[in-house]
Formats: structure tokens, sequence, C-alpha cells
């Protein structure tokens, strides 16, 4: 596997998992709640253990490249502004969109 190919695929996971919890109902896509619908701040406590899988993952296929170079907080608090812009079309839908 490339590392342009690593790149891609993490950034392609990112948008996904980023608007996973905006578009269904259930937690983490597979579990039902009673409720019929998830509150905002279930989807927010999705969102952030999400970001913590995707960055699992861009760890895990970074490791498989070779050394894992060591980051510091700028890395973290960019990558987490740029995962909540790759959420931001999953809120639009869910909370901004007019519905007819």
């Amino acid at each position: 596997m490339t590392s342009t190919f690593s790149v891609w695929l993490v950034i392609g996971l990112a948008l996904l998992c980023a608007n996973l919890p905006f578009f269904n109902e259930r937690v983490f896509a597979l579990v039902p709640l009673k409720a019929g619908h998830k509150p905002l701040w279930l989807r927010l406590l999705e969102l952030l253990l999400l970001y913590f899988v995707v960055g699992a993952v861009g760890l895990a296929l970074e490791q498989h490249q070779g050394q894992i170079y060591p980051q510091g907080w700028e890395f973290y608090a960019i990558t987490a502004s740029m995962f909540l812009t790759f959420a931001f079309p999953g809120f639009v839908y869910r909370y901004l969109a007019r519905r007819h």
C-alpha cells in the first residue's frame, strides 16, 4: 500500500465517520435506540469517539509504513478542527435543512 493511498483512505474514512452520527438514528449505525431519535449530546459523543477511531486507523497505517512520527498538540488541534469541518454537511442535513 502506498503512502498516497493511505492518506486518501484516512481522509475518506474521516469524511464517512464525521457524517455518520448525523445521517442515522442508531448509535454507531448499529445499535437502535428505544427513544426513537438521538439527542445532540449523543451525536457529539459519537463524533468524538469516531474521531479517535479514525486517529487509531491513521496511526496503524503510519506504523505499517515505518516509524511513527511524534505529534504535538498542534497536530491534534488541526485534525480535530478538520474532523469537525468534515462533519458540517451532516450537521446541516440534520439540523439546518428545511424539510418540505
